[in-house]
């Protein structure tokens, strides 16, 4: 019976039993389940998306803002509208993981494809940042409100944030299910939360009693003249960046179509009622929010706290017992849904990157299901990037949005033209239409690409603008050494397999007479060979001498030991000379093996320097040669010796 290894035995006991493969069709989610965990994203970035509309226009216009910001998200609904059209045409076609990358692939061909490829991953690892950095700013604007102005919690924020982003790495690599159910609760309390503060508001309006928020308050963000914002011919140029900020509002709206694996059958009927069922209740909530907004000029903070929503719900709960415990209720389920929004790219981040690996543009083993069936390398490599964006931006929303919808829309674009290009290829019902639709879908987003690329540039946006040309080259890259090793094996002949030599050595590389030799040297023997020779190389000649005496002595191998002279140290050069000396014929091969001693502690480790590694790549480039790096774990053999049994050599 074998004993698992320690860290085997480690893993086991953090996520869980091993699942078998056969359970892949098992941890799939059904419908409620799936509209909590991938529609979280979409669903809890109205918490920001309204705030990042005002950031925008306040500056400029001043209250005016709260005039503006309505046909501006209107004009955003629209764009939801379109796009939700357009992702239920993608969930109806393509049914398998990967969203807009699939259609553009299928459209545009798989190179174009890798695009949508490198803007869905960024837009994964930015959702990570933004929405744990937005969570703990919930959180730390309750601290504020409730504690009257206290900010003590403001330290907090990056370690706070690193640990929630470790939390929902854990929890995914448990695996969809356990996740999908840890994750599906926060969705529909934020939407019962916010629920309520729109009723109670409406309540409080009809009855004229609803407070407006002080637009002079310390630490909001600085009120623009609002003659000085037109007159300056700011008005199309703002509008236009306040429709873009507040595009982030539709993030996450993608993720559907990206983990359409992971819904039960039929996949694409049930990803399309989850989609449209997502796009209403965000539209209520955006629309909720910016109405709010509007009528009680809640107003942004320059250092993001109190939030928006956070003072609308101060606003509309008022500050009594009953007001703050709605007041905790709301933030709370704020913080909760933004928190679990992050976990949306764990989702969809390992099913496109296997997607695309297994198009052979990203590394093999983002292939590989782990442990609990999750796609475990594709989570790591996530949780890895999300915390380096996190610690270099400070965990700061307003720094992160201009990374933010870059991403997201280019795949919209991607998505958009794509299902323009198949339905112009294709005769079908509606055909029109819904070219119409997805082209105006692709031309409105790519104008919010431009937006946010030009007005964003110089505060972060220029990252992406860099990272994006630079990730479609790393991805064709990989392809092209993928495409170059199959290329490579179709010139090989027929029967490459075959021997194409008649003498077969083998030289077993010997440091000293112990176990490992020993183990090489049975080694040696099994292979058939039609020799088998024991080498030391004489870099001291003393030392030589006595090793020569001690196997002669020995009855432990019956293969004699061969020095060869070796004054100049050069060990690595005399190998490589022998080998040559040995397979010069043409008609010989040549086995080296190398025993390499493992050993459990770090001493062992530091007094024994292992050289198969280097010797391998010394002998790699000649013909006929060959390397074997035979371990042996010698602290084991030790043990066994110690306690007077004798260790296993197989």
């Amino acid at each position: 019976m074998t004993l698992d290894r320690p860290m085997y035995r480690v893993k086991r006991r953090l996520l869980g039993k091993p699942l078998t493969t056969e359970r892949v069709a098992e941890e799939k989610l059904d419908n409620r389940t799936a509209l909590g965990v991938l529609a979280s994203d979409c669903i809890s970035s109205s918490a920001y998306g309204s705030e990042q509309m005002l950031r925008v226009l306040v500056p400029v216009v001043g209250a005016a803002a709260f005039t503006v910001v309505m046909p501006v998200t209107g004009a955003i609904l629209l764009v939801l509208l379109l796009l939700t059209l357009c992702y239920s045409d993608v969930v109806s076609i393509y049914t398998r993981a990967g969203g807009s990358y699939v259609v553009a692939r299928e459209n545009f061909g798989p190179n174009i494809a890798q695009i949508a490829a490198v803007a869905l991953l960024v837009d994964y690892v930015v959702t990570v940042a933004v929405q744990v950095s937005a969570g703990t700013n919930a959180l730390i604007s309750l601290a504020h409100l409730v504690g009257n102005g206290w900010t003590g919690l403001d330290h907090l924020q990056v370690p706070v944030c690193v640990a929630v982003i470790v939390l929902l790495a854990y929890g995914n690599l448990r695996g969809v299910r356990e996740a999908g159910r840890t994750f599906a609760l926060p969705a529909y309390l934020f939407m019962a939360a916010m629920g309520l503060v729109f009723l109670v508001a409406s309540v409080r309006a009809l009855a004229g009693d609803l407070p407006r928020a002080d637009l002079n308050a310390p630490g909001v963000v600085p009120l623009g003249d609002p003659g000085d914002g037109w007159l300056h011919g700011a008005s199309i140029f703002i509008v236009l960046r306040a429709f873009a900020n507040g595009g982030s509002s539709l993030t996450g709206l993608e993720a559907i179509s990206n983990g359409i694996s992971a819904f039960r059958e039929p996949q694409g009927r049930n990803a399309r009622r989850t989609l449209i069922t997502m796009s209403c209740v965000l539209a209520v909530l955006v629309l909720g929010v910016s109405t709010l907004a509007h009528y009680t000029h809640a107003v942004p903070y320059t250092d993001g706290t109190p939030t928006v929503i956070a003072q609308e719900a101060r606003l509309a709960f008022g500050n009594g017992s009953l007001g703050t415990v709605g007041l905790v209720l709301v933030q709370l389920a704020t913080a909760l849904v933004l928190y679990t929004g992050a976990n949306t790219p764990f989702t969809g981040f390992p099913f496109l990157a296997s997607f695309v690996a297994r198009d052979r543009f990203l590394p093999r083993l983002l292939t590989r299901r782990g442990h609990r069936l999750a796609f475990s390398n594709g989570i790591i490599a996530l949780t890895a990037l999300s915390l380096a964006l996190l610690l270099v931006t400070g965990a700061r929303v307003d720094r992160l949005v201009a990374l933010y919808a870059i991403g997201v829309f280019t795949a919209f674009t991607m998505a958009g033209a794509g299902l323009a290009v198949y339905h112009l290829r294709r005769q079908g019902p509606l055909r029109r239409v819904k070219i119409a639709v997805n082209a105006l879908a692709a031309v409105i987003s790519a104008a919010v690409v431009l937006i946010f690329a030009v007005t964003k540039f110089t505060e972060g946006a220029w990252l992406v603008v860099v990272v994006f040309p630079l990730g479609v080259w790393a991805l064709i890259r990989i392809n092209r050494e993928y495409r170059r090793e199959a290329a490579a094996l179709e010139r090989l002949p027929a029967g490459a397999d075959r021997p194409r030599t008649r003498r077969h050595q083998v030289f077993v590389l010997v440091e000293t007479l112990d176990l490992a030799t020993l183990k090489a040297l049975r080694h040696a023997h099994e292979l058939r060979p039609d020799s088998v020779r024991a080498v030391h190389f004489a870099i001291d000649e003393e030392r030589a001498q006595r090793l020569a005496a001690v196997w002669e002595s020995t009855s432990a191998t019956s293969v004699e030991l061969e020095l060869v002279a070796c004054p100049d140290r050069r060990l690595r050069h005399a190998m490589k000379e022998l080998a040559v000396r040995t397979t010069e014929d043409g008609r010989s091969a040549l086995t080296v093996i190398v025993p390499r001693r493992m050993y459990a502690n770090a001493l062992g480790k530091l007094l024994h320097r292992g050289t198969g590694e280097t010797m391998a790549r010394t002998l790699e480039q000649l013909p006929h040669v060959s390397v074997t790096i035979l371990p042996f774990n010698a602290s084991h053999a030790i043990r066994a010796l110690e306690a007077d049994r004798l260790p296993d050599l197989d």
